[in-house]
This record gives structure tokens, C-alpha cells and sequence, in this order.
């Protein structure tokens, strides 16, 4: 059999790792890749085999870098089956939708400035109808019901505590007369986060396909984050500020929602507004709701005296994109939560250029932003960052807050394959990370008795 590794191989975004055994060709993951415009489009424009030849996706999880090129696949002429948790299924149906739309209306930009300039006119990767498309070829499967895909193969999804309804694989592949697992860590998750159960650990596997985002890195203590949320909430309002919160909308915004019911609660926030400004997360965080399988058990605790965690009186959620524009309007202190997480399209954009160059101002980062992108900049405390192509001083406060990760740092993700018999553990493939990430998760995988660590490159094959 052959494993082929096509995205976020030695880069963090767009997850696609191709299997072939006897007549079977699968793919785990078929994600968007997420960066310059130019090269975003050249890794986005083919898969490392004709769609048609295909047979199915497993789907990890509905992040758009694992999820998002699913639609251009339908486009191109797959057919088969994706297996994926009913939780993901319903954060697919939105967030495939949006990133249609974002792929329309980027397009439609893109041309409008190459028409002045006598330039290529570009197309967008997929249309609303190639989503709706690939929507119907989704198969619910269930965490720990191991699934048959095809004779030969035995499929176990694991909760992987990442966000909601993702998971972790072990694939039991019969090739002859002998036996091979293959683990997919998809992205790992962290034990005691809020609203969602800590991942499960993985059985025992001959092959390990591990996420290196965080390799080198250790997080923040989970118990700090709250407290330094309250903390800049509260000195952002004296300073008569604007909080601008870019989180993805799937997962961060809901945790900052949470946080922010609780502290409400406790009653340690300013009597000031928060808007969630998303109407993609909007539309998750009703996905959220549907979906108390996937709580943990504090929350479901939480929610016998609260029965809302996504909800509070000062709270609101915007829809109308007036009412948005009326939010960089006022003057008056607020907290803004708007998407996407790496600033890099979306309403938040909007938020960034009127908010920006203000120090009364906050801007607050609460998760991984790939290099290139506006948010990396605003990490980096660049002294001037182009939005919509024209430059702005970066005179608000930033704060980094890596405690928000929704990814495992290298200390978890060194005890979760940990739990893995290094006597039968042939090789890791570090995916999802740039290599001075996966080479230091190396030296800390060597350093625990697991010393077969390696980062392949994009189109690299291995016979297993």
C-alpha cells in the first residue's frame, strides 16, 4: 500500500494525505490551503490523483484547511462517499457555503481590479451548487463504531477534543496476508478545555499520521486565559476602547462566548455590549446548540443553572451587515467578535481598518495565524499592515493569547502518542506544521522513545 502526502505537508493548512491499497484510492482530509494569494491558488488548483478516481474522503474535522477543498472536488468529478461525524456534516453545510461565497466575492474583486489593469480574470474553486453537491454525499459515522468503507478496511473515529464533532482515525487495512493500522490525528485537541470533551487516546497503530502545528511550543495555563480576558475587557472599557477579537468561527468564538457568560456571570465585566459579528458564526454556534452529544460534563454542569452558555443579556449576535457598519460607527466602548481568526477575509477586515490605528483600541489574538497573513503581521507588531490593499499604522494595543489554542502544544502532543507501544510504531509523519515546528516536535518525540519522526514533503510517497 501507499501513503502519498499532498497538503499542510511541511506547511500548516490544507490537509490531504492519499492512501492506496489493491483497487482503493481514499483520501483523509481534502483542505484548502490558506496563504498569498498565488500560491494559494497554485496548491489549490489539483489533488495528487483525478477526482474521479476517488473512492472516498475520511473527514477529520469541518475546519476549511481539512475541509475545504471538497467542493472543487465535486466539481472535478468525484462521486464517492465522506465519512464524517453528524456534527461536522452540520458545520460543513455552513462553512462550505460561506467560503463559496467568500471565493464569489474575491473573484469578483480580483477581477474588477485586473479588467483596469488589462489583466487574467480569475474564477472562483467552486460555486454554492458544487457545495451543495458534495453536502449529499456525506455519511454520518459515530465516535468508536468501527465502519467498513470498503472490504479490507475498518475505520474507527475517536473524539479528538480539537473542536466540535471532530476526530481522530485508526484505519485496520487488510492487504494479503497481513494487517496494517494507520492513525490520523487530524488536529489534536486539549484535555480541560471548555464546552468540549478531552480527546480520547488512539489504539496502537504500525503508522502515525500526527499534526505538528505547536512542536517547540508550550501554551499559556488554560486557567490564566479567563482571568487575562476579564483583565483586558475591563482596561480596554476604562480606556473608553474597543476590544477586536478576530476568532475563527467555529470553536474560538463559542469559548470566547462561553468565557465571557461566565464572567458576566460573576458579574467582573464592564456593563458594556459584545457583538459577535458573523453570520457564519451565527450559524454555528446554532450548530453548537444541536449538538449536546459532544459536551463535556462541566458544561452540561453549567448548563443546570444556565441554560444558554452562548447567550447573555448584553450579548448580540449580528446578521445585517448595517448593523455591522453602524458597530465601526460608535465611538462608544465594546467588545467586537467577527471572523475570520487569521484576518485574513470577512467582516473583521471592516473592524480592523476603522479600529486599528486607535490606542485606546485592543486587538486581541486568540489563535493560530499562518505566516503571510494580515494576522501574523498584527502578531509580529508590524508598525504598519495593509488592509484592503492600503496601509494602515498599527496603533492599537495587541494582545496574544495563545491560551486559546484549540490545538494540543508539544507537551500534549507528546503525551498523546505516548499512550501509543513504541515497539510497534514504525514511523511518524509529521503533517500541519512549518519545519522548525515538526523539527523540534522531533527532537521531543526522540527525546520520549519515539525516534522515527519524519516531516514528508508535498507529493512524497512511502510504501507501507
Amino acid at each position: 500500500m501507499r501513503l502519498t502526502f499532498w497538503g499542510a505537508a511541511q506547511t500548516v493548512t490544507g490537509s490531504l494525505h492519499m492512501l492506496e491499497f489493491g483497487d482503493t484510492r481514499l483520501f483523509m482530509d481534502c483542505g484548502l490551503f490558506q496563504g498569498r494569494r498565488s500560491e494559494a491558488g497554485r496548491m489549490n488548483s489539483e489533488f495528487p490523483a483525478h477526482a474521479t478516481t476517488v473512492d472516498f474522503v475520511l473527514l477529520s474535522h469541518a475546519h476549511i484547511d481539512h475541509s475545504g477543498l471538497l467542493p472543487k472536488l465535486y466539481r472535478d468529478g468525484f462521486r464517492g462517499r465522506v465519512f464524517a461525524t453528524a456534527a461536522t456534516r452540520d458545520l460543513c453545510t455552513s462553512m462550505l457555503a460561506d467560503s463559496a461565497h467568500i471565493q464569489a466575492k474575491d473573484a469578483q474583486w480580483v477581477n474588477k481590479r485586473e479588467r483596469r489593469r488589462g489583466g487574467d480574470m480569475v474564477a472562483p474553486l467552486y460555486s454554492a451548487e458544487d457545495v451543495e453537491g458534495v453536502l449529499g454525499l456525506f455519511v454520518d459515522v459515530a465516535y468508536d463504531e468501527p465502519f467498513h468503507p470498503v472490504d479490507g478496511l475498518t475505520v474507527t473515529y475517536r473524539d479528538a477534543g480539537h473542536i466540535l464533532g471532530s476526530a481522530t482515525m485508526l484505519l485496520e487495512v487488510i492487504e494479503g496476508d497481513r494487517t496494517v493500522r494507520i492513525g490520523f490525528t487530524g488536529d489534536v485537541g486539549r484535555a480541560d478545555r471548555p464546552i468540549l470533551r478531552d480527546p480520547q487516546p488512539m489504539d496502537d497503530c504500525d503508522y502515525l499520521i500526527c499534526e505538528s502545528t505547536y512542536g517547540g511550543r508550550t501554551h499559556e495555563p488554560a486557567d490564566q486565559a479567563k482571568e487575562r480576558l476579564a483583565n483586558v475587557v475591563g482596561e480596554t472599557a476604562r480606556r473608553g476602547g474597543k476590544v477586536i477579537i478576530p476568532a475563527f468561527a467555529v470553536g474560538r468564538t463559542q469559548e470566547i462566548v462561553h468565557r465571557l457568560d461566565e464572567l458576566t456571570n460573576e458579574g467582573r465585566l464592564p456593563p458594556i455590549p459584545v457583538y459577535v459579528d458573523s453570520p457564519l458564526a451565527v450559524n454555528v454556534t446554532d450548530v453548537f446548540r444541536r449538538h449536546p452529544e459532544c459536551y463535556d460534563a462541566d458544561l452540561i454542569e453549567y448548563m443546570e443553572t444556565d441554560s444558554d452558555p452562548f447567550g447573555f443579556a448584553r450579548l448580540s449576535y449580528v446578521r445585517n451587515v448595517q448593523e455591522s457598519k453602524q458597530l465601526n460607527a460608535s465611538r462608544l466602548p465594546m467588545v467586537i467578535i467577527s471572523a475570520s481568526g487569521m484576518c485574513e477575509a470577512g467582516r473583521i477586515l471592516h473592524h480592523l481598518r476603522n479600529n486599528i490605528e486607535d490606542p485606546k483600541n485592543t486587538v486581541m489574538i486568540v489563535g493560530f495565524c499562518a505566516p503571510h497573513t494580515l494576522g501574523r503581521r498584527i502578531v509580529e507588531r508590524r508598525r504598519e499592515v495593509k488592509i484592503f490593499g492600503e496601509p494602515h499604522r498599527l496603533r492599537a494595543e495587541v494582545e496574544v493569547m495563545n491560551a486559546y489554542s484549540a490545538h494540543a502544544d508539544e507537551p500534549e502532543l507528546v503525551e498523546f502518542v505516548s499512550h501509543l507501544d513504541p515497539g510497534r510504531l514504525q514511523k511518524i509523519f509529521l503533517v500541519h506544521g512549518d519545519p522548525d515546528r515538526q523539527l523540534a516536535l522531533y527532537d521531543a518525540l526522540k527525546a520520549g522513545g519515539y525516534p522515527t519522526a519524519y516531516g514528508p514533503e508535498r507529493g512524497e510517497s512511502f510504501e507501507l
